[in-house]
């Protein structure tokens, strides 16, 4: 299987799967199966301010801001798996959330990669000299 090897692509899978799991939370906890356990607007803060951090550097294009989204991304893959788990009788909402977790990781993740080759950026390889040896 051929991958794609351009930013292009993964750009475009990330701005979907985002905005995307960003819409499905507000519609889940407002109005499909709102917590039993928290207000509405406690919910919302919880589950759609994280996913609001990262937006505007998304959504301009930034490498920077994509790899680290990753972390916030896994926050809601956790909650995707144990709510499969606590709710059954309503497995397509966390299915639904895991799917659009997963795009958005892979489109951030080869968006950071590739864009950056693009760009330049990376991080520089550390010569190892003598210095860096370990002492026996």
């Amino acid at each position: 299987m051929n991958l794609p090897t351009h930013s292009g692509f993964y750009r475009k899978l990330t701005l979907i799967s985002y905005v995307s799991l960003l819409l499905f939370v507000v519609l889940w906890q407002t109005l499909l199966v709102p917590s039993e356990h928290l207000s509405r607007p406690l919910a919302l803060v919880i589950f759609v301010l994280p996913l609001l951090l990262p937006l505007r550097g998304i959504l301009m294009g930034n490498p920077y801001t994509h790899a680290w989204a990753n972390f916030i991304l896994m926050l809601y893959f956790l909650h995707g798996f144990t709510t499969i788990y606590t709710m059954w009788d309503r497995w397509y909402l966390p299915l639904t959330e895991l799917i659009l977790t997963t795009g958005a990781f892979f489109g951030a993740t080869y968006y950071a990669r590739y864009r950056g080759r693009e760009l330049g950026l990376g991080l520089k390889k550390q010569k190892v000299g003598n210095a860096g040896k370990a002492a026996d």
